[in-house]
């Protein structure tokens, strides 16, 4: 009786471990943005991943940090930094793709969850930052090179007070003020970034 081939007896085999750890995020980013960080467990997310708790323990310290990472792993392609040239338009497209991510996509409450326990939590803190937080930033910071070495921006203008203005403002009132907002308020908080508020000095 002759054997089987190798690729027969083992069937499928392991996944790549790319393919489980992205399957990983997409369950974690479904069930935070459906039922809230609390429910972003490790029994649960193994379970609809189709994953490993071993797996999951081995790669994140705690639920939380899975959470932060799968956030920015939905959120990384609909918040693409645009580069058209004209540096205005592109933060207008890029704040109101944030603000529907917020509001239209259901992803305000998880956020507002995620920030408030990064304060209690330090893994989850950790990971806020170096998951999302710090690469939002440098994105935004990227495209903001790009105009000053344009000379969109003067050479002298400070890139990190730009970006609070800009997407500080939105965190302010979503997470402080806890006020309403929407894409009406885009065009003027990137034109008083831009512009400024007082008329020219003579």
């Amino acid at each position: 009786m002759s054997a089987q081939p190798a690729n027969a007896r083992r069937g499928r085999g392991r996944r790549p471990a790319a393919e489980v750890r992205a399957g990983v995020l997409a369950a974690a980013s479904q069930i935070l943005l459906r039922d809230g960080l609390s429910a972003v467990t490790f029994d649960r997310v193994a379970k609809e991943a189709g994953s490993s708790k071993v797996t999951l323990y081995k790669w994140w310290p705690s639920p939380g940090a899975l959470a932060a990472e799968a956030y920015f792993a939905r959120s990384e392609r609909t918040l693409e930094f645009p580069d058209t040239g004209d540096l205005r338009a592109d933060l207008i497209t890029q704040l109101r793709a944030f603000v529907r991510w917020l509001k239209d996509e259901g992803a305000e409450k998880p956020m507002s969850e995620l920030v408030g326990a990064a304060q209690m939590d330090a893994n989850l803190a950790h990971a806020w930052s170096e998951s999302y937080a710090r690469p939002r930033r440098e994105l935004a910071r990227q495209r903001l090179r790009i105009a000053q070495q344009e000379g969109q921006l003067r050479e002298d203008a400070d890139l990190d007070i730009i970006v609070d203005q800009l997407w500080g403002a939105c965190y302010h009132r979503l997470l402080v003020l806890k006020v309403p907002f929407d894409e009406s308020i885009v065009e003027g908080l990137v034109d008083h970034a831009l512009y400024g508020a007082a008329g020219r000095r003579s």
